[in-house]
């Protein structure tokens, strides 16, 4: 019988479920560190919330471990890179907590909207400040969105019910879909400008962090109110201190900050500054739905070998697997190199499978590139999910079989549409091992690394010396180095791979030097 410990409160329900399936679960909530590291390694299965680490240390430990279920969307506290190193699909459940989390985000305007906590405070101290309490309706205010997903569209959905106009920045937010849901779909420069409240429902990641930076905090209107409802990280937490004391910002609710549990903060003391202690999924009714998702997916997994809302593992059958495996790879770092290229909108995706890898199951595979085109925008997405998130942000998915390759055995094509044009990559099997073979229609070959520059250079004269230079001054060591070209003097590429990652100023830099149109880091 397969053991799971469940490390983090549960609701009962949650516990029933697992036994019921035949899945023995211990209860052991409260754990310090080293307790769950004496115990770990009698489990099959851990199952937790926010407050267990399953760092690197207790995934070493865990000799047995083949699943952590995470009952809530976030993973911060689970280290997915080790998890997946040792073979530990990694779950959560995106979608339990949506509908609570987007009626605190709503809470928290109409709080600052009318300074609730505050007026509470100041009434129940003896005093009757009725004029210094004054409010603003929300009513006819442009709410500015920053993230139109799951929860950010029924976010939009209640505040059109409250008679306000919504504009949202999400760059996977399709025309089409952000007329379904009754938003303006604009750009951030346009949002910022014309957001009387601006709310933000997006993960944190590379491309998010500080979306709401000192640069841009000062584009908002005067007297703007700010709501952070989603991860901490997305809102330069020094900078709207100072715009709150000066009243620029008008007043700013975050339930979520950069360091929690959030004892000492920036913000805290600021006029109109309302906190709450990352209460966004605490309600019961959300508790249980992700307790009961959680032990559903793990017993499942646990007994059948099926996979479900995995970050970490494809949907695959055990038969179709070996075959799968390194396509899957190959599809997935094939669209990361593609996601990581687009800046704008994204209006439809295709993947053109060539030769052998066209007789293949495709699903799990068109899975793959998606959630790979996705995550740089959207850390959470998976496998699992990525279909039905494009799907949510109206993004159009095709696939194209050929059952024969003019070059290659095997070759995968993603085409990524935007507004402002098509993007396409191409990409091989080797020897076991994922390449790619075409970017903007120039053929190279070059294995996928860790940490990549791309640069896209008009094909002259003392461009590879002058890149060599600036990273030899920077420290950066160069592990490959590969070039593709239209022809000599024409528009060519270099994708290095480095040992060291490239900070924004060195690929400033290399973006200043002669002839070069692009420069951009990725990692895979």
């Amino acid at each position: 019988m397969p053991r799971v410990l469940i490390a983090d409160k549960l609701s009962p329900a949650a516990v029933a479920i697992f036994k019921d399936r035949g899945v023995d679960a211990d209860v052991k909530t409260g754990l310090t560190k080293d307790e769950l590291l004496k115990i770990i390694g009698d489990y099959d299965g851990l199952a937790v919330r926010s407050a267990t680490k399953a760092d690197k240390d207790v995934i070493a430990a865990a000799k047995n471990l083949k699943v952590i279920g995470r009952a809530g969307i976030g993973v911060d506290n689970v280290d997915i890179p080790t998890a997946t190193a040792a073979g530990v699909v990694v779950m959560n459940t995106p979608f339990g907590n949506s509908i609570t989390t987007a009626e605190h985000a709503i809470a928290m305007m109409f709080a600052l909207a009318r300074q609730l906590p505050a007026a509470d405070v100041s009434t129940q101290a003896g005093k009757w400040e009725k004029n210094r309490f004054m409010g603003v309706e929300l009513y006819g205010k442009t709410l500015g969105l920053i993230g139109a997903g799951n929860i950010g569209s029924i976010v939009a959905d209640r505040a059109l019910g409250l008679k306000m106009k919504v504009v949202a920045y999400d760059p996977f937010l399709s025309p089409d879909r952000a007329v379904e849901i009754g938003v303006e779909k604009v750009e951030l420069e346009d949002l910022l400008a014309r957001a009387d409240l601006i709310t933000l429902h997006t993960p944190l990641t590379d491309k998010t962090r500080n979306i709401l930076s000192a640069e841009n905090l000062a584009k908002t209107k005067k007297g703007v109110l700010i709501v952070n409802c989603a991860r901490g990280g997305l809102v330069d937490e020094a900078a709207l201190r100072k715009l709150l004391d000066d009243g620029h910002v008008g007043g700013a609710a975050f339930d979520v900050f950069v360091e929690e549990p959030a004892k000492a903060n920036v913000l805290f003391g600021a006029e109109n500054f309302i906190a709450t202690p990352h209460l966004g999924a605490s309600t019961n009714e959300a508790q249980e739905n992700v307790a009961l998702q959680v032990a559903e997916q793990m017993s499942d997994y646990l007994l059948t070998g099926a996979v479900t809302n995995a970050l970490n593992s494809p949907s695959v059958t055990a038969e179709e697997a070996p075959r799968l495996k390194p396509f899957v790879a190959l599809a997935e770092k094939l669209g990361a190199f593609a996601g990581q290229m687009v800046d704008f909108g994204i209006k439809s995706i295709d993947i053109a499978y060539e030769g052998e890898v066209a007789k293949l199951n495709a699903r799990p595979l068109t899975a793959a590139a998606l959630a790979g085109v996705m995550r740089p925008m959207l850390a959470e997405v998976n496998m699992v999910s990525a279909p039905a998130v494009a799907k949510e942000r109206g993004i159009t998915v095709s696939e194209s079989r050929q059952d024969d390759s003019p070059i290659y055995e095997s070759l995968i094509r993603i085409t990524v549409t935007t507004e402002k044009g098509k993007r396409s990559f191409a990409g091989s099997v080797l020897a076991g091992t994922p390449r790619v073979i075409e970017v903007k229609g120039m053929d190279l070959d070059a294995p996928f690394g860790p940490t990549m520059l791309y640069v896209n250079n008009v094909d002259k004269p003392g461009f590879i010396g002058n890149l060599g230079a600036l990273l030899a001054d920077a420290g950066v060591n160069i592990a490959t180095f590969n070039l593709g070209r239209v022809s000599a003097g024409e528009d060519a590429i270099a994708l290095v791979g480095v040992d060291q990652a490239p900070g924004d100023d060195l690929v400033g830099k290399i973006r200043d030097l002669p002839h070069v149109k692009e420069a951009r880091t990725l990692r895979f």
